[in-house]
């Protein structure tokens, strides 16, 4: 077992515990209470703020900072969190900050998520594994994201807003509803523009699971019917759909609404 690499610039706080083989480079500040995993490589003049809990294997470039407190007015400083699972990659001048106690008091991200340079995961965050958020790509507070999605680069989510898991949200979007799985949601403000036919071949979707969300997406905006009626459509007709099922359970629990 090997212990932590610490640069003598580096500045770690009390209470603070490191993991074994973690590399923590020049001009880090790492506050007191912190807990990062095995394996973790902070590069240089990243700043952890207070109670983040990292784990293991990720690896974040310079200046940037995680688990800062929120931009919201109404925290008081309180004992809050930010959950960041393993293997995610942070790129430069990233911001991930920690929950607050009138949401549900933490921020919380998964494993093998990828940020590029300047996203920013707002306070109360839920946010899956295998996502991609692009440059400058930024989601409000208490936003939920599932896996497998992408947000392109200076698109923004509105605060409750969720975005289903493989949904495609284009550059420059503005997202004020709930962003559907399997979809192509791109615009200010956004709009859906069919299924991410390419995107989940990428992922390894077969012919017939694109098939059933193609007509899902055909009876839920091109018939023209009602959404209670739609659904009901697609749960008798492609109910033998995981993915579809996946899609109208999504719809059934927005809560804003959803982009169409």
């Amino acid at each position: 077992m090997t212990g932590p690499a610490i640069h003598p610039t580096a500045i770690i706080g009390k209470n603070t515990a490191i993991g074994e083989r973690c590399e923590i480079g020049p001009y880090c500040v790492i506050e007191d209470d912190v807990r990062i995993g095995d394996h973790c490589r902070l590069i240089a003049s990243v700043h952890v703020g207070r109670y983040a809990r990292i784990g293991s294997h990720n690896l974040v470039y310079p200046f940037t900072t995680i688990g800062m407190p929120p931009q919201d007015l109404k925290f008081a400083g309180e004992e809050s969190y930010l959950e960041l699972g393993s293997h995610n990659t942070i790129r430069e001048h990233v911001t991930l900050h920690r929950g607050t106690a009138h949401g549900i008091g933490k921020t919380r991200i998964g494993n093998h998520n990828l940020f590029m340079v300047g996203s920013h995961v707002a306070h109360d965050c839920l946010m899956g594994d295998r996502n991609i958020m692009s440059h400058n790509a930024s989601l409000a507070g208490h936003v939920e994201v599932g896996e497998d999605a992408t947000i392109g680069a200076y698109s923004a989510v509105h605060q409750y807003c969720n975005v289903g898991s493989h949904a495609f949200i284009g550059g420059f979007s503005v997202v004020t509803q709930d962003a559907l799985p399997f979809i192509k949601t791109v615009g200010n403000r956004a709009k859906t523009y069919g299924v991410n036919t390419i995107g989940l071949e990428r992922k390894g979707f077969t012919k017939e699971e694109i098939y059933d969300l193609k007509t899902a997406y055909r009876v839920l905006f091109l018939r023209k019917l009602k959404l209670a009626e739609a659904l009901e459509r697609l749960e008798a007709e492609l109910g033998h759909s995981e993915r579809v099922r996946y899609l109208v359970e999504f719809i059934r629990a927005a809560k804003r609404g959803i982009v169409h």
